[in-house]
């Protein structure tokens, strides 16, 4: 008996699949694809990020690299005499920046994030025409655009880490994706150096290596290609130091204890924020699964399984950490939309243009937070100290130092770091015992050698104000008097004759200082 023909399949687009390492790519079409779609991403590169021009700076995180800069460029050492937790790339881009252009203004960083943005889109763009043709190419570049600012407008407009370390993370798959594994180990090396967590980008490398021909060649390429950069730094920097303050100084900060409920609400607030302005790209994804499709490539899930774990190392779940999951997002949105009607192309840009529309809105009238309160405690400190005066900003804002145009008193920037205090943080992990470790010995000791003419104490009723931390507040006692407030923020004079100073028989003895610190307790030198 003849064996039954099975009925033709009902015509429908055909499921995308991953392409393999040994197919060709896919056929240019037209020619007319990067003429046409250049001019059109970069427009829309511009007009996204244009809210990140209306303000003189969005985040604390610009002002930390904008304060750190400044002192680069004057002399200090990264990691000796001016101290982050984050690799240096960054700084040291501001600070050319700053070399070539002047330390007033931010324009030339925020210029170079919409030009980082706009290689991003170029970036996936080109790695989904390869995989399922010029109209995904086109689907993805111009919806990771639309998406990038889905985010409040101190995370998503700041020329600040994330923005700058995705198009390494994007260059690392596209190199990967077409097998020149040395060129992806530096883009993976670029990332790390730029922010710690841009090596998950490492995991859908290495399944793509694993999936490619010539696996040990090819892994002997990406280990040298993410090695050689790191070294290279490492020997700038100081291995030890590069170490330290990139990795393993900042224990208690990656610790969620004290700070559970926080961590949560942020978490779920962040992501309720990107899911609004990606349901452009989750309505088609949503639509694959609940028809059981499997279209996206593994290594698509897993880039985004991994970005999803840099977001939540560390328990903070600042909005600006989600910016790293917008990339394999839009690829994943653009492989679902191949295998839908043309109608879910329509619907999910139709969303991803109003989102951006409320976004854009959001960025243009909202006001960065705590701004207006730098701004008055700057003018406050420039009317009374003289430009060359050393001031201590003690509170989270340093953009303060860059606003009021005055040196630092010493490496430390922030009270978080001396403290472990960091966007609300409960008070159980807050004082000198959490600090960065060793931080509190060089901290009293650049108080004694060249102690800062005023004293902002800006905590405002925060866990970490002077009055819990027995080491700052002998300092203001002994040495300085309150002379006035702004917005807040108050301010202490150095006394020019301490009372603990002068003669009497009921004066009380001046302690001795403290010891000095052997070179290999101090952070940053071991």
């Amino acid at each position: 008996m003849p064996v039954a023909q099975r009925a033709p399949a009902p015509a429908a687009a055909p499921v995308p699949r991953a392409r393999l390492r040994d197919e060709p790519a896919a056929a240019p079409g037209t020619g007319r694809f990067w003429p046409g779609l250049l001019p059109f991403l970069a427009v829309l590169a511009v007009v996204t990020r244009l809210p990140s021009f209306a303000r003189p700076l969005w985040n604390p995180d610009e002002g930390f690299l904008a304060t750190e800069a400044r002192m680069l460029t004057q002399g200090a050492v990264l990691y000796r005499t001016v101290v982050d937790r984050k690799p240096p790339v960054l700084p040291w881009l501001y600070e050319l920046c700053f070399t070539l252009f002047g330390d007033g203004s931010l324009l030339p960083l925020k210029a170079l994030a919409v030009l980082a943005q706009l290689l991003t889109a170029v970036l996936l763009a080109s790695l989904a025409r390869r995989r399922w043709g010029e109209r995904a190419g086109r689907t993805a570049g111009a919806l990771y655009l639309l998406v990038s600012i889905g985010l409040a407008p101190e995370d998503a407009q700041a020329a600040a880490f994330e923005v700058f370390m995705v198009p390494w993370t994007v260059a690392a798959m596209w190199c990967a994706d077409r097998g020149r594994w040395g060129a992806a180990g530096l883009a993976v090396a670029a990332a790390m150096l730029t922010k710690q967590t841009g090596g998950a980008v490492l995991a859908p490398v290495l399944l793509l290596l694993w999936t490619a021909r010539g696996r040990a060649a090819g892994a002997a390429a990406l280990t040298l290609g993410a090695v050689l950069p790191v070294a290279a730094v490492a020997c700038v920097t100081g291995p030890a130091r590069l170490l330290f303050w990139s990795v393993t100084g900042s224990g208690t900060y990656a610790s969620v204890a004290g700070s559970v409920l926080l961590a949560i609400d942020r978490a779920a607030a962040n992501a309720s924020v990107v899911c609004l302005a990606c349901a452009g790209l989750l309505v088609p994804a949503g639509a694959l699964v609940l028809a059981r499709r499997r279209a996206a490539p593994p290594e698509l899930w897993l880039w985004l399984a991994a970005s999803a774990v840099a977001v939540a190392t560390g328990f903070h779940f600042f909005g600006h950490y989600y910016l790293q999951l917008l990339p394999p997002l839009a690829l994943l949105g653009t492989c679902a939309l191949c295998s839908l009607p043309r109608r879910m192309l329509l619907t999910a840009g139709g969303l991803s243009v109003l989102s951006c529309g409320w976004f854009l809105c959001w960025g243009f009238t909202g006001e960065p937070p705590d701004l207006p309160h730098s701004v008055k405690v700057a003018r406050a400190v420039r009317e009374r100290t003289a430009p060359t005066a050393r001031v201590l900003f003690w509170g989270m804002h340093p953009e303060q130092y860059w606003l009021a145009g005055r040196p630092p008193a010493g490496r430390f920037l922030t009270a978080g770091l001396l403290t472990n205090y960091s966007g609300g943080r409960g008070p159980s992990r807050v004082g000198e015992a959490y600090g960065v470790p060793g931080s509190w010995p060089v901290f009293r000791r650049e108080l004694r050698r060249r102690p800062p003419e005023l004293i902002v104490d800006d905590s405002r009723g925060k866990p970490y104000a002077p009055s819990r931390l027995p080491s700052l507040r002998a300092v203001l006692e002994r040495s300085y008097e309150r002379v006035g407030a702004a917005d807040g923020a108050v301010l202490y004079v150095r006394i020019p004759d301490p009372p603990a100073l002068t003669a009497g028989p009921r004066a009380a003895p001046r302690p001795p200082p403290p010891a000095p610190v052997p070179a290999r307790a101090a952070p940053g030198r071991r």
